[in-house]
């Protein structure tokens, strides 16, 4: 019986889960950071439109939306509704809630946890770097020079990818033939990139595509690099310009039947090889 490889050549039967990322919560902290809005004053019906359109987006590009995504949704939309009722008098004497305050509470709990969280990562990995190594220089350490930018998550791709689709609108329409290339050859066109150059900005990754189902197609395939641990990707501040970089990959790293590095190591060695054979095939002639 012929194995599947992992990831498929079909967009449509090429779902990204959200769960290896990042959650509704999330989703909601970035725009309130993105909008630079006071936590305690959400203005919902800015968040709740924003949301609801990246949830569009989501679903667009075949990423696997959970449940508690569109529950959350569910959840905005009752709120805003509720928003739009008459408020009860504040003079009385059991006025009614603010309906965002059980959404704040949320919010600022999950916003703790993460903290917390990452407090933990950074702790551990600076032990772990101590005793495993405690007289090598800190690149050695690390495995990696510092990075003076800082890691980006899904929804601020997503924010980048969102900007670069608004901005090919404005460019010239150039009527082509649709053609759909499979996710793990545009992989290999992006390898190709980032082998020339080890690092390129984040639009630099579109910019020789034309269509939005092209589009999609190369973010998704950045998203299966990231995931398979082929490259990181840095943002300037919180809303800077993204850079990607290739990166040595680790032993860890997930590794499917169709791998994208040894695919490239394989296409790579045989251009080489028919470089070589070339001359003394002229030769011969």
């Amino acid at each position: 019986m012929e194995q599947q490889p992992e990831f498929e050549s079909i967009l449509e039967a090429y779902p990204v889960r959200l769960a290896n990322f990042e959650g509704p919560l999330d989703l909601l902290l970035h725009l309130i950071k993105k909008h630079e809005v006071n936590i305690y004053d959400i203005p919902i019906f800015t968040i709740t439109k924003q949301y609801l359109e990246y949830i569009d987006l989501m679903q667009e590009m075949n990423l696997d939306v959970a449940g508690e995504f569109l529950v959350m949704a569910a959840t905005l939309i009752h709120i805003k509704s509720r928003m739009l009722l008459p408020r009860a008098d504040p003079a009385q004497e059991d006025p009614d809630e603010d309906p965002r305050e059980a959404l704040v509470r949320r919010l600022l709990e999950h916003q703790k946890f993460k903290a917390a969280a990452e407090l933990l990562h950074e702790r551990e990995t600076l032990r772990s770097a101590q005793w495993t190594r405690p007289d090598g220089p800190i690149a050695e350490i690390a495995g990696e020079a510092p990075e003076p930018e800082i890691e980006v998550d899904l929804f601020s791709l997503i924010t980048a990818f969102r900007a670069v689709v608004e901005r090919s609108k404005q460019r010239p329409k150039v009527y082509l033939p649709s053609e759909q290339i499979p996710i793990e050859d545009r992989i290999e066109q992006l390898m190709a990139m980032l082998s020339e150059t080890e690092a390129c900005g984040f639009e630099d990754l579109f910019a020789d595509v034309q269509s939005r189902a092209g589009m999609i197609v190369t973010f998704l395939a950045m998203l299966e690099m990231i995931r398979l641990k082929l490259i990181r990707v840095f943002q300037s501040g919180s809303m800077g310009p993204i850079r990607v970089y290739k990166r040595a990959r680790p032993a860890d790293a997930p590794k499917p039947l169709l791998d994208p590095e040894k695919r490239h190591a394989d296409e790579v060695a045989a251009q080489e090889l028919a470089a070589h054979a070339r001359p003394d095939h002229e030769e011969n002639e």
